[in-house]
């Protein structure tokens, strides 16, 4: 396994509560949209046998590779963890480690539309995917963000905003009661392609929605590793 150390170069206050640490590429450090990646602070790899968990997170990233920083975007709320503590008061120049990077969602290009679903800061697993979209939007027939923030803060919006030119929609929320009648609504697509990045509770609530409209299995990503897929998608609706 490569453990890439690498700077950060710059820190932006997205939100009172979120931040985003951009940071050096190191060379030969390669990824795509929907990645996720291991972010680890100082120490982590002190004992050899053994990495301090706590040290490390598993984070998105949320920019390209031509934007030149990898980015890694994060809520940081006044009551926090250990790691959360320690990355607040990291500062430009300062060193953090990524390494085991892997993407679960790239976005799909087979001529549907695309319906990303997620939940406050989940919104950076999805910048990427829509940059990319915007860029190059071949076999690919509209994309619909809905986000839920009950922050209000929402994130992002300089890109996540409708733009009809692009076949883009994006819609914000802040609670879930209208949330969930949107994705019921959105779910009428019985032939689109469901993106959904959140807590666990988030996905497993999102999956049961889409499944009791109608939609497949197949037809639901969602940022976990394949051997994991099973025990978010085997909702069972006999129930319902």
């Amino acid at each position: 396994m490569q453990i890439y150390w690498t700077k950060i170069n710059k820190i932006i206050e997205e939100t009172p509560e979120v931040k985003t640490y951009l940071l050096d590429c190191p060379e030969g450090f390669t990824w795509e949209e929907g990645s996720h990646t291991h972010f680890a602070l100082e120490g982590f790899n002190a004992d050899e046998d053994k990495p301090n968990r706590s040290l490390i997170r598993h984070m998105s990233i949320s920019t390209l590779p031509h934007e030149n920083s990898i980015g890694i975007t994060t809520r940081i709320k006044e009551q926090c963890s250990e790691f959360k503590a320690i990355l607040r008061s990291l500062e430009i120049g300062d060193e953090v480690a990524i390494f085991k990077t892997h993407s679960n969602v790239p976005l799909k290009r087979e001529d549907k539309n695309v319906y990303l679903l997620s939940s406050g800061v989940g919104l950076a697993t999805f910048r990427p995917l829509v940059l990319d979209y915007f860029e190059r939007a071949d076999n690919v027939t509209h994309i619909h963000s809905l986000n839920i923030d009950s922050t209000k803060d929402f994130l992002f919006t300089n890109i996540f905003k409708t733009a009809p030119e692009k076949k883009f929609t994006s819609q914000f929320v802040d609670n879930r009661t209208d949330y969930y009648e949107e994705v019921k609504n959105l779910a009428a697509d019985k032939d689109g392609l469901f993106y959904v990045v959140g807590s666990d509770e988030f996905l497993v609530q999102n999956i049961k929605v889409l499944r009791e409209q109608g939609i497949k299995p197949e037809q639901i990503m969602l940022d976990k590793h394949e051997q994991m897929l099973p025990d978010f998608l085997s909702v069972d609706l006999a129930t319902n």
